[in-house]
């Protein structure tokens, strides 16, 4: 049963279910579009889900028949109690905004994306900073800035090149059209194909496989995934592959796994 945590505000709703947390943008009357009050409690959640032990990974999900339509520049009018709360830990962080999309400081955890109906702009661009991606047969997803005359600043044009072959991401950015899910999964942005409706129930199966690893071997896996790209020398890489494993297998998860494998049992990992 998901827990409500205290992190969470009206457009961002942040759940505790076991070992997964649970991030829900709730804006549906302005299509998810993001406002201070959804980014304040996006960075709150990747934050928690760093520092709380007992979080394996996350779900990125939104209410309503539309994922994210993007930046809402109208939002900092509102005035909301969160958003001058956000605005006061601007001045402290000043890339918090780039934090809860996804661009900076990602989480050291898998997390799982949850698509229905439209991703557009902002709405794709946080995909880029997703680990497994799961969309509903109507989802659509467009990097759709420069149709607009704008620059997608949340890494796309960075990030999808990395991700997907280049012409395709190129082909993203610089045309600026909706893409079809069906699309998505064939250019490989995206995991999986579900029926309408289904996107969150997969990513929790997902999620279920997930928590069932083991802590330090999971944390160490992600930090190869998401900072031992192409960018860097593949000598180089390996090397600081084997520094992410070394405490793996000092690990008594390690131990547990191995044993539990010839004991023909379910492992029990403690995460130590």
């Amino acid at each position: 049963m998901a827990t409500e945590l205290d992190i969470s505000t009206d457009n961002c709703i942040v759940e505790k279910d076991g070992k997964v947390l649970i991030v829900t943008l709730n804006r549906p009357e302005a299509k998810n579009a993001f406002s201070p009050e959804m980014l304040l409690g996006m960075y709150k959640a990747w934050r928690l889900l760093d520092d709380d032990d007992d979080l394996l990974c996350a779900i990125l999900t939104a209410n309503g028949d539309t994922f994210c339509a993007g930046m809402d520049l109208k939002a900092g009018a509102e005035g909301h109690r969160s958003t001058e709360e956000f605005m006061t830990l601007m001045g402290e962080v000043p890339n918090i905004h780039w934090q809860a999309l996804l661009r900076d400081n990602l989480p050291k955890k898998p997390l799982i994306l949850a698509v229905e109906g439209y991703a557009l702009a902002g709405g794709t661009e946080i995909l880029a900073g997703t680990d497994i991606r799961v969309a509903a047969e109507d989802a659509t997803f467009g990097v759709t800035e420069v149709a607009r005359g704008l620059y997608p600043m949340a890494g796309s044009s960075i990030r999808l090149p990395r991700q997907i072959p280049y012409c395709l991401a190129a082909e993203i950015v610089l045309l600026g059209r909706h893409i079809s899910a069906q699309e998505a999964l064939d250019w490989g942005l995206i995991n999986r194909l579900v029926p309408k409706g289904e996107a969150l129930n997969e990513a929790k199966k997902i999620a279920a496989q997930i928590a069932e690893t083991g802590p330090i071997a999971l944390k160490a896996i992600t930090r190869s995934l998401r900072e031992l790209q192409c960018d860097i020398a593949e000598e180089e890489a390996m090397l600081k592959s084997d520094e992410l494993a070394g405490p793996v297998f000092a690990s008594k998860d390690a131990k547990e796994g191995m044993r539990a494998f010839k004991e023909k049992r379910k492992a029990v990992f403690t995460g130590e």
